[in-house]
C-alpha cells in the first residue's frame, strides 16, 4: 500500500458555503458603495435621519423601542450570528476543526491575527480617548476574502481557500467571544438567569427528540429578547442558538434505509411510503445543514447588505479625511488590519509549523500563505460592528474607525494582490520538520482487490479471462436482484466469466446480514455455500435466527457450529472490501477495477466486454 498526500475533499455543505459567500461579495460591495453614496449625497443628515428613527414593538404596557439602526444591528444581525454559529457547530463536529493536524495552524494564525491587530491598535492609542476600539481590526470578512480570492483564480488554489476558510471560522470564534465579554456593560443577573432557563428547555426539547419548529422559534426568541435585556449584545443569542442545533455526518444507515424507502415508493406508490419517504430523506442531513442552505443566502445577500448600507455611511470630505489622517483610530485600525493581521497569521502560521504540531493541506509555498495572510487584513462586517459598541456614543470616534476600516481593508486587499502577482509560487513549501514535503496528511490509497484463492466462493473456470467480485450482503434488495443478473451474465458469457462472492454485511441497516453469513459459512464446510446463497436469497424477508436454522438442517448443515471462525471469515471478507473502495452493497470488481456503473446486465455487460477486449490485447 502507498501513502499520498491528500487536500481533503469538501463536503457539499462547506461547498455551498464558499460559492454563496463568495458570490454575496459584489452585494456587499455595492451595498457598501450605496451607504457611502447615500451619507455624503447634498441632503442634509437624511442619512442619520433615516436610520435613527425610532420602531417600538409593544403588547399592552410592555415593550421596547429601538432605532432602524438597532432593529439591524441587534435584530436582523442576530440572524447572521445564528449562521456563523451553525458553521461554528458544523466544523467543530462534522467538519475541519475536528483534525488536530489540519486544525492546529489555522488555529494558531488565527490568534496570532487576533492578538497582533489589537496590540497594534493598542501601542497606538494606549491611554488615549480611542482605547476601547482596539477589538475593531481584530476580525476578518469572510465574505470579502474568499471574493478576493476567487478573484486572483488559479494563483489561489484550492488548499489555500480551505485554510483562510478555517481560519477565519476560528478567527469568527474568537471575534464572537471579545464581543461576548469586552464589550457587555450593566449585566442583569435576572436577565441572564432566563437565558439560561430557556436554553435549559430548548436542550430539554432536542433529549426528549420533540422536533417541533415553533417550539424552537418561539424559545429562540425569548432567548434573544432576555439576552437583549442582560446588557450582553443579543447577538451573542444567535451563536449561542446556532451552536445547539443538531448536525450529524450522514451515516450509512440514513443513507440505505432512506434509499431502499425510495426505490420501494417507486415500485408501489403510496400517500404513507411519500411520507415514509420524505422524511427519511431529510434525516439524511443534519437540521444543522438545511437551515445553512435556507438561512445563508439571506443573511448573504439580504441582511449583511442592510447592514452595510446602515453602517458604512461615513462622511468623506477634506475634513474628515484630513482629521482620519492624524487620528490615533483611524491609523490605529488601518495599520492593526494592514500589519497586524499580516504578521499576526505569518507568525501564528510559522510557529506551529516550526514546533510539528500540524501541518497545511496540499503543498502551499510561503508565497501563496503571505498572500492569504494579506487577504485576511480586509475587516468589514465584525470591524463595523464593533465599531458600533467601542463608540455607541462618539459619532466623530465612529466616523475616524469607519475610514481606517475603509483605508485599512484596501490597502490589505492591494497588498494581497500585489503578494500573488509577485510571490505566489516562491518561498518553498510550508512543511513541519520531516514531513515529506507537503501538509503531512495521508490517507491510504485503495488496496487492490485480493486475489481470488482457494478459500473463495466460486462459479466459473479458474482460468477464465474476466473475474466478476461482488460484495454482497443478503439481506440487501439490491443484492437480490442481482442473483439473477448474474446468473444471466453467466449463461451469456459462459467459460469466459468467473464469478466471486464475498461477504460485505451491513450490520448497521440490516440486522440479520451478519448471521445469515455466518450459515452461509457453516454451508460451505460441507460443500453447500452456493445452496445456501440461493436459499438465503430467495427469502430475503424470512432470516431471522429460527429461519436461518431451518434453512440449515433442510440441507443437512449445523448452522452455528464453529460460529467464532465463521464470523471472523466474515469480517475479513469486509475488512478487505473496505480496504479496495466497496463502501455499499452490491459492490463489484472487474477483473480488480472497482465497477462504477449501472448494475444491471447492461452495465455489467459493458464492463466485462472491455474486460475482454483488453485480456485480447485490443486498444
Amino acid at each position: 500500500m502507498t501513502e499520498r498526500s491528500v487536500v481533503p475533499a469538501l463536503p457539499a455543505g462547506l461547498r455551498a458555503f464558499l460559492v454563496t459567500a463568495t458570490n454575496s461579495t459584489s452585494v456587499l460591495l455595492a451595498a457598501t458603495a450605496a451607504g457611502l453614496l447615500w451619507a455624503n449625497l447634498p441632503l442634509g443628515d437624511s442619512y442619520e435621519h433615516f436610520w435613527e428613527t425610532e420602531l417600538a414593538v409593544s403588547l399592552g404596557e410592555r415593550g421596547f423601542s429601538l432605532t432602524l439602526r438597532e432593529w439591524v444591528n441587534d435584530g436582523l444581525m442576530t440572524l447572521f450570528f445564528f449562521v456563523i454559529g451553525l458553521e461554528i457547530s458544523q466544523q467543530i463536529r462534522v467538519g475541519q476543526l475536528r483534525d488536530r493536524r489540519l486544525v492546529a495552524v489555522p488555529v494558531v494564525a488565527a490568534a496570532g491575527g487576533i492578538a497582533v491587530p489589537a496590540l497594534t491598535y493598542t501601542a497606538i492609542n494606549a491611554g488615549g480617548p480611542g482605547a476601547a476600539g482596539w477589538g475593531i481590526p481584530v476580525a476578518s470578512d469572510t465574505a470579502f476574502v474568499l471574493g478576493l480570492l476567487a478573484v486572483i483564480g488559479a494563483r489561489c488554489p484550492e488548499p489555500l481557500r480551505l485554510f483562510v476558510l478555517t481560519l477565519t471560522v476560528v478567527d469568527d470564534i474568537l471575534a464572537i467571544l471579545i464581543v461576548a465579554v469586552f464589550y457587555t456593560e450593566d449585566l442583569s443577573p435576572w436577565a441572564l438567569l432566563a437565558v439560561a432557563v430557556l436554553v435549559a428547555l430548548i436542550a430539554a426539547l432536542r433529549w426528549l427528540q420533540i422536533w417541533r419548529a415553533p417550539a424552537y422559534v418561539a424559545l429562540g426568541l425569548g432567548v434573544w429578547a432576555a439576552m437583549l435585556e442582560s446588557g450582553v449584545h443579543p447577538t451573542a443569542a444567535g451563536v449561542l442558538l446556532g451552536m445547539l442545533v443538531t448536525v450529524y455526518a450522514p451515516s450509512e444507515h440514513k443513507l440505505l434505509t432512506a434509499s431502499e424507502i425510495v426505490h420501494a415508493l417507486s415500485r408501489d406508490p403510496s400517500p404513507e411510503l411519500e411520507r415514509l419517504a420524505t422524511r427519511s430523506v431529510q434525516r439524511t442531513v443534519s437540521i444543522n445543514e438545511r437551515l445553512q442552505l435556507r438561512l445563508l443566502p439571506w443573511t448573504s445577500y439580504v441582511i449583511v447588505p442592510v447592514f452595510a448600507v446602515a453602517n458604512a455611511g461615513v462622511v468623506l470630505n477634506a475634513e474628515t479625511l484630513g482629521e482620519a489622517a492624524t487620528s490615533p483610530i483611524a491609523i490605529g485600525v488601518a495599520a492593526g488590519l494592514l500589519l497586524g493581521k499580516f504578521g499576526g497569521i505569518a507568525i501564528g502560521t510559522f510557529i506551529p509549523l516550526r514546533l510539528g504540531w500540524g501541518g497545511l493541506p496540499g503543498n502551499l509555498v510561503w508565497g501563496q500563505v503571505l498572500g492569504g495572510a494579506a487577504v485576511s487584513g480586509i475587516g468589514f462586517t465584525v470591524a463595523l460592528f464593533i465599531t458600533g459598541l467601542a463608540f455607541a456614543d462618539e459619532p466623530a470616534m465612529q466616523s475616524q474607525a469607519k475610514i481606517g476600516i475603509l483605508a485599512g481593508s484596501l490597502l490589505a486587499a492591494v497588498m494581497g494582490w500585489l503578494i500573488f502577482r509577485l510571490a505566489w509560487d516562491r518561498g518553498g513549501v510550508c512543511a513541519p520538520p520531516g514531513a515529506p514535503g507537503d501538509d503531512g496528511a495521508f490517507e491510504p490509497e485503495p488496496e487492490p482487490v485480493p486475489s481470488v484463492t482457494a478459500r473463495d466462493h466460486v462459479r466459473g473456470p479458474d482460468d477464465a479471462p474476466v473475474t466478476l467480485v461482488e460484495y454482497g450482503d443478503f439481506e440487501c434488495p439490491y443484492c437480490g436482484r442481482a442473483v439473477d443478473t448474474i446468473r444471466r451474465l453467466q449463461e451469456q458469457y459462459g467459460d469466459r466469466l468467473r464469478y466471486v462472492f464475498r461477504h460485505f454485511p451491513l450490520r448497521e441497516v440490516h440486522p440479520h446480514a451478519v448471521s445469515a453469513a455466518v450459515v452461509s459459512e457453516a454451508a460451505a464446510d460441507r460443500g453447500r455455500f452456493w445452496e445456501m446463497h440461493d436459499l438465503l436469497f430467495a427469502n430475503q424477508l424470512a432470516l431471522t435466527d429460527a429461519d436461518l436454522t431451518s434453512y440449515a438442517e433442510r440441507l443437512g448443515v449445523e448452522a452455528w457450529a464453529d460460529l467464532a471462525r465463521h464470523r471472523e471469515r466474515v469480517n475479513t471478507d469486509r475488512e478487505a472490501g473496505e480496504r479496495s473502495g466497496a463502501s455499499g452493497t452490491p459492490t463489484f470488481f472487474v477483473n480488480g477495477a472497482l465497477h462504477e456503473g449501472p448494475h444491471d446486465q447492461a452495465g455489467l455487460a459493458a464492463a466485462i466486454d472491455q474486460a475482454l477486449e483488453e485480456a485480447r490485447g485490443t486498444p
